[in-house]
């Protein structure tokens, strides 16, 4: 071989070593399609602020797999059709290995399909059930279910001996979800549906539903599945209609805008929601607190403006993602997926995941706190 044929060959070589240097050192990217503005923007804006937030701490800690994450961002202002869109920019042109978003039930479920396809997995901040039940190879979710929502309520009602219940749901994809689920497991838990009303997405007055729950007889609670600026509504009728029986709200309502729209209205008002509001009050010996506790304080120090179950979820997704790409060593979606699939332990803020091949949220019922609005906050109920 002649030096001008070794020459060649070593400068390949260097050639093809730095190639491959340069991919490795490329950032992760990790996509999140997110309500951030629109009628659903006190689900996105929190969770693309705490995504932002802790993305940059991992890269000043050294990154994940001695590489930058590179977070990739878009607004679908709440609509399906532009989640759909920019689900498949983040696959086609920005090349992500996953994605991390998904405020609404319905904007998830328009990108579900694309996920699926590309086998990048999607661990989604989308409340109901029928995210992940069936199971889909590729998709996940954080927040806890409408189903469990739904049990967690019903057992709280019946502790409290009660047994007949009015309905008042949003028709939204999250409002339908959870009063079809609260109907399904209803009688398992010895609960009547006595009345069942619905309001639509723009209605700004639900008391002729609230006057037939009322004028039915044997109603001893209300139960509002929905989210957004509805439940705010149905609160505030709720009072000025003279409800003797206590007023039961979702998960979908766990932020301090919810308090702020309903006013006095929501005083005395119960709902399943995840530790994070009530971080403080944990006793010192809940595992769980140390989480909720940290992400609190550096989540109000940085944005100031106080925390909500929402951006909570988006904190549980990212660093299930961050933990499981550790463990795969590598950004292959299906080796990735199966990562995720064996989280095991993980304390987020919503609760200890547990994730498997047929469990692709990880969350059991004790994951959720029955909080009850008192003087304008939260409080635990024990």
């Amino acid at each position: 071989m002649t030096f001008a044929h070794r020459l060649l060959g070593l400068f390949c070589g260097v050639t093809a070593l730095a190639a491959a240097t340069a991919a490795n050192a490329q950032d992760i990217k990790i996509g999140a399609v997110l309500s951030v503005t629109g009628p659903a923007s006190f689900l996105g804006d929190p969770e693309k602020k705490t995504l932002e937030m802790y993305v940059d701490k991992i890269n000043a800690a050294g990154g994940v797999l001695g590489r930058k994450l590179q977070l990739v961002v878009y607004d679908d202002e709440g609509d399906p059709n532009k989640a759909r869109t920019f689900a498949t920019r983040l696959l086609e042109n920005d090349k992500i290995v996953a994605s991390v978003g998904g405020s609404t039930t319905a904007t998830t479920m328009s990108q579900v399909p694309l996920f699926e396809e590309a086998k990048i997995p999607f661990i989604t901040l989308a409340g109901a059930v029928v995210v992940i039940e069936p199971v889909k190879p590729f998709t996940f979710k954080t927040p806890h279910t409408d189903r469990m929502a739904c049990e967690k309520i019903f057992v709280d009602l019946k502790q409290r001996g009660m047994s007949s219940i009015g309905m008042i749901s949003g028709t939204d994809a999250f409002g339908a979800s959870m009063r079809q689920q609260c109907l399904a497991v209803a009688g398992t838990y010895g609960i009547k549906v006595a009345a069942d009303e619905s309001y639509g997405p723009r209605d700004t007055d639900m008391s002729p539903q609230l006057t037939k729950i009322k004028g039915t007889a044997g109603v001893q609670a209300v139960v509002n599945p929905g989210f957004g600026q509805g439940p705010a509504i149905v609160t505030r009728n709720y009072k000025q209609l003279g409800f003797a029986v206590p007023l039961y709200q979702s998960h979908g309502v766990g932020s301090k805008q919810f308090i702020d729209l309903a006013g006095a209205a929501a005083e005395g008002v119960r709902l399943p929601a995840s530790a994070l509001l009530v971080a403080e009050q944990l006793p010192d010996g809940d595992p769980q607190k140390k989480v909720v506790v940290a992400y609190k304080q550096e989540y109000e120090a940085r944005w100031k403006q106080p925390v909500s179950t929402f951006g909570g979820h988006a904190y549980d997704g990212l660093f299930i993602l961050v933990d499981a790409l550790k463990r795969a060593g590598t950004t292959d979606g299906t080796k990735l997926r199966d990562a995720i699939r064996a989280t095991k332990g993980f304390m987020g803020t919503a609760g200890a995941f547990n994730l498997s091949a047929t469990d692709h949220m990880g969350l059991d019922l004790t994951a959720f706190r029955m909080l009850e609005i008192r003087s304008g906050d939260w409080k635990l109920t024990f």
